[in-house]
């Protein structure tokens, strides 16, 4: 009679399969516990507004912040006036303003749909004679963005009157000027800035204005 033989199967063990489980469980972990994707920081070159603007599309509002001297980046715009809310009126601006010192972005859209205007170094108001310094410049969409910057020749940059404002002048013409009422404008090459005309024609009626402070 011959011997028996018995072959042996090696089964896993509990504690095996216990820690092969935790393995599993493990890798598991792993990938639920990868980090989200970091969002990317906001860029600092684009301004925050304290309300929405009328007149200015986000495009056109970031394309405009690079024209802007060092000491404005970063800082947000306050709407101090505009005119579906305070009104056709220059006194009305003049008044939105008093105790302002900052900076200014004069920013209008025309009965034809043409945007253009100006950035001001100081704050808009009533003055004898012309005031401000070579920051200031005239802009103008048409479609795409041109900046008339300080020429050197002359330095009429702004001046306030009761029934009218100017930005820029020489030989009898205003790079951009506005009536008392804030309907009526024009808009005329200047020695100040050597701008083209910023509207389609030298006369356009306003359909809105924005005075935005810079600070």
């Amino acid at each position: 009679m011959r011997g028996l033989r018995w072959r042996y199967t090696r089964l896993p063990s509990q504690v095996e399969d216990t820690l092969s489980g935790e393995e599993g469980n493990e890798e598991e972990e792993e990938e639920e516990a990868a980090p989200d994707p970091v969002a990317a920081p906001e860029d600092p070159t684009v301004p925050q507004l304290t309300e929405a603007s009328q007149v200015l599309s986000a495009s056109e509002i970031r394309q405009l912040s690079f024209h802007f001297p060092p000491r404005v980046t970063g800082h947000p715009w306050s709407l101090v006036f505009c005119t579906s809310r305070d009104g056709f009126s220059l006194q009305s601006l003049y008044r939105r303003m008093e105790g302002c010192s900052g900076p200014v972005l004069l920013v209008l859209r025309d009965q034809e749909g043409q945007i253009f205007g100006a950035f001001s170094s100081s704050a808009i108001r009533l003055s004898k004679g012309f005031y401000g310094t070579g920051e200031t410049f005239l802009f103008s969409f048409s479609p795409q963005l041109k900046v008339f910057k300080w020429t050197g020749s002359n330095s009429f940059f702004v001046k306030g009157d009761l029934d009218s404002l100017m930005m820029g002048s020489g030989s009898g013409r205003f790079g951009l000027w506005l009536d008392g009422d804030l309907f009526r404008g024009g808009s005329s090459p200047c020695p100040t800035f050597n701008n083209e005309v910023l509207a389609r024609q030298e006369q356009f009626c306003i359909q809105e204005l924005e005075a935005w402070l810079l600070s």
